[in-house]
């Protein structure tokens, strides 16, 4: 595959990764072509924005997640038929999962990739110290090629004078110089950037500013030409059907009425946002038919639902209208209580729950869930400890925690994971159907959950 690629990396988090990925994303798109749009980690805001520049899915290449060998396929699978693609990395360029030296790294997905980087520099506190900073990023791994430097921040034409001088020895070209601007700026609260389908209209404005300024400041034919002398990358290219075909041969013909498949309801909304593209993908790929629902909006789950995915996302925030919303709450604890698959991931856990911070949620789980002034995040490795409609005992796999919330549990459920990293424990809930955990999970990297949760809708 010889797709052209960036990376934009940068040498810590709050340089402004975010605002010249998404920039560029747009104004390549404006120019008329097809641009695949990336994010390193398990991130699921940034994407949103990604999708907005592009008209593309925003997709995750996480190397600790899917693992390393699966990093390149999925990119190929997203950027397949594109004229570009752009990746925006996580964190600083070599900081990745703790303790496990480069493991999902920018610098390692890059490695993976063989894209060059660019390197956004915040240089609104230095002028000469600028060359310093991106040498020793340029010089620390040679595998990682970083084809230039974008300045960010840049107060004056005097401080831009200054930083470009600096850089001349550098030998790495300045591709773009970004003033400061308070326009493109996006609102943030407890779990980071607030999603685009909470504020779509400002998004749009936003995104627009992002292309705007990127535009008036780098040299998109510079950083295309750069991209376009990124070798052609080997291997397979990912693929849902073959990935679910894997776990156990080809999947049978829809047996229900009229040819369909079982319809599985997806949670989506501004309260439900997290899910990663290729969540959809397996789920179809293994014959379901995946029809998406506003548990803000409506007042019943779709039409022949026989199965329900609810993935992460702002439940805390919006609470009082889920919670207002009573005849779909009782459906959901009525399409439970009947044993039907029921696939919750963190934001879906506390929907399910008696209440969460004191206003009634379903009660499909025996747990009061409320708001916490602590952070949990990071990556997992967990074992499935119980069967469930996703996994039997003794599946491995590894996932992500990012909430503010803690819960209280109560009786009658089996725990859903062993936790083995970084402490061990159980967390989560299976009772009959029902499957509902903090933990994060990508399907891609064990798509038998896929199947597995589909073959039981149609069971």
């Amino acid at each position: 595959m010889n797709v052209p690629r960036l990376v934009i990396a940068a040498p810590s988090s709050g340089s402004g990764k975010t605002t010249v990925a998404t920039g560029l994303m747009a104004a390549f798109a404006e120019r008329g072509l097809a641009v695949s749009p990336h994010k390193v980690g398990p991130d699921y805001i940034d994407p949103g924005y990604h999708t907005l520049a592009t008209g593309r899915p925003g997709r995750n290449l996480d190397a600790y997640m899917c693992g390393p060998d699966l990093v390149a396929p999925l990119f190929a699978h997203g950027a397949r038929g594109c004229d570009l693609a752009v990746v925006e990395g996580v964190m600083g360029l070599y900081d990745g999962a703790s303790g496990q030296g480069e493991l999902a790294s920018t610098a390692q997905v890059a490695k993976v990739l063989r894209a060059p980087v660019v390197l956004v520099v915040d240089a609104s506190s230095q002028s000469r110290s600028v060359a310093a900073l991106v040498h020793g990023f340029a010089s620390w791994d040679p595998q990682v090629r970083i084809g230039g430097v974008i300045l960010n921040k840049v107060g004056s034409d005097r401080h831009e004078a200054l930083l470009r001088d600096a850089l001349e020895e550098s030998g790495l070209p300045v591709l773009g110089v970004l003033r400061r601007a308070e326009q493109v700026a996006v609102p943030s609260r407890h779990l980071g950037l607030v999603p685009v389908a909470e504020r779509r209209g400002d998004a749009v404005g936003a995104v627009g500013a992002m292309r705007e300024q990127v535009v008036a400041g780098c040299d998109l034919d510079a950083l295309m030409a750069l991209a376009r002398a990124a070798p052609a990358l080997p291997g397979e290219v990912w693929d849902a059907v073959a990935a679910i075909g894997a776990c156990g041969g080809p999947v049978p013909p829809p047996s229900s009425v009229g040819g369909r498949g079982p319809v599985v309801a997806v949670a989506s909304g501004p309260a439900f946002t997290f899910s990663y593209a290729e969540h959809t993908e397996l789920l179809t790929a293994a014959g379901a038919e995946v029809v998406p629902f506003d548990p803000l909006r409506d007042e019943a789950l779709p039409p022949g639902t026989r199965g329900l995915v609810i993935g992460g996302g702002f439940p805390e925030v919006y609470a009082a209208e889920l919670s207002a919303n009573a005849a779909l709450r009782k459906a959901v604890a009525a399409l439970a209580e009947s044993g039907a698959p029921v696939s919750a991931e963190c934001a879906g856990l506390l929907y399910l729950a008696r209440s969460l911070d004191g206003l009634p949620m379903c009660g499909v789980l025996d747990a009061e869930a409320r708001m916490s002034k602590r952070l949990t995040l990071g990556y997992r490795e967990a074992v499935a400890v119980s069967d469930s409609v996703l996994a039997a005992p003794g599946t491995r796999v590894r996932g992500h925690e990012f909430h503010r919330t803690v819960l209280e549990p109560g009786a009658g459920a089996d725990p859903a994971w062993g936790m083995h990293q970084p402490e061990r424990r159980v967390e989560g809930f299976v009772r009959g159907g029902v499957h509902a955990s903090y933990l994060h999970t990508h399907w891609a990297s064990v798509p038998g959950m896929a199947r597995r949760f589909v073959e039981r809708c149609a069971g």
